[in-house]
């Protein structure tokens, strides 16, 4: 994996030997050297290693997907700001499975970093109200759960969100003692101990 900034050297290297292509009078030559330059240029702004953790992600393939994301050694130096987030986007959905606090960190890292793609945020928010839902966070995890269904404009995420409306209205139905609370029996058999 090269550094963003050899990406742009390799395509400008490239794109100036097109140019002396053109005027040697080698067109073809120079429009091949042309389009490769845009691999390099296409590269700077969608990383490659992003781009096979996609991949292996879209086939649920976590583990594959994790080996990619560990080749990115120095994100601040290898990523532009964007990409930063979608490394912790994808970081966040992997760990999202085992360790919620760690995810939380991710997702809000990954919508501070920004996102292109409104339903990538409306994801990484729809994670955080389930984060917060689960923490009993109610008033911010609504919040995020209006704001990612304000993102979602193609309703790619409508069943997850109007599931997660209806746990919501579930546990507020639930009276306070079943919801995790003790009942009063039980914190004054806790007060005589």
């Amino acid at each position: 994996m090269f550094n963003k900034n050899i990406k742009l050297v390799i395509a400008a290297l490239i794109i100036g030997y097109g140019i002396y292509q053109f005027t040697e009078g080698y067109i073809g030559n120079g429009i091949m050297y042309l389009l490769l330059s845009t691999i390099f240029i296409f590269l700077y702004f969608k990383n490659e290693m992003i781009l096979l953790a996609f991949l292996k992600l879209r086939k649920q393939d976590f583990e594959g997907s994790k080996k990619w994301l560990d080749k990115i050694k120095n994100p601040e130096g290898a990523l532009v700001k964007k990409q930063q987030g979608y490394l912790n986007y994808l970081n966040g959905i992997m760990v999202s499975q085992t360790n919620m606090n760690e995810a939380e960190g991710y997702f809000k890292k990954a919508i501070d970093l920004g996102l292109s793609m409104d339903h990538d945020l409306a994801m990484a928010k729809l994670n955080l109200a389930g984060i917060a839902f689960s923490k009993r966070k109610k008033p911010e995890a609504q919040k995020l759960l209006a704001e990612a269904e304000k993102l979602d404009k193609r309703d790619m995420l409508a069943d997850q969100i109007k599931m997660m409306k209806q746990q919501m209205k579930k546990a507020s139905a639930i009276p306070k003692h079943q919801y995790g609370q003790p009942t009063s029996s039980r914190q004054n058999r806790r007060s005589k101990r």
